[in-house]
């Protein structure tokens, strides 16, 4: 678990870095209001990503030899969920706002909407059911 986390916690700095120069980038003033207000929650989802995703290592560093393992191991599960589910809503944003500036409002609805189906696809649908199954082997 530890490995995919470290993808996950550099994918999510790397988009919420992206995120925060929007801003200062000339077609930024393209959006209208609510598209402005899209980007601002998804930037706070990014960062609520950001810090729950590299919570874990900070917990680490201060329950080092602690004995604490129980509590850092379901801690981290709790964050790493939590983490998933505001980068995921932080993937939808980004895909509305960049295709709203890019090719319209339906175009961005539609790369949204694209972006949940898949997410939903390969984050859910795909791995809950080989939750199910008896094996437990690796």
């Amino acid at each position: 678990m530890l490995q995919e986390l470290r993808v996950a916690q550099t994918g999510v700095q790397l988009l919420t870095g992206f995120l925060l120069t929007l801003p200062f980038q000339q077609r930024f003033t393209v959006l209208d209001s609510s598209m402005r207000n899209l980007y601002l929650a998804t930037v706070a989802c990014s960062i609520g990503s950001t810090v729950l995703l590299v919570a874990p290592a900070a917990m680490h560093r201060v329950l080092f030899r602690r004995h604490r393992l129980n509590l850092l191991v379901s801690a981290s599960h709790a964050y790493a969920i939590a983490g998933l589910v505001l980068l995921a809503a932080a993937l939808c944003g980004v895909a509305v706002v960049v295709f709203s500036a890019v090719a319209g409002p339906t175009a961005a609805w539609i790369a949204g909407a694209v972006t949940l189906v898949c997410l939903t696809c390969f984050w859910i649908a795909v791995p809950f059911p080989a939750r199910r199954r008896q094996d437990t082997s690796y």
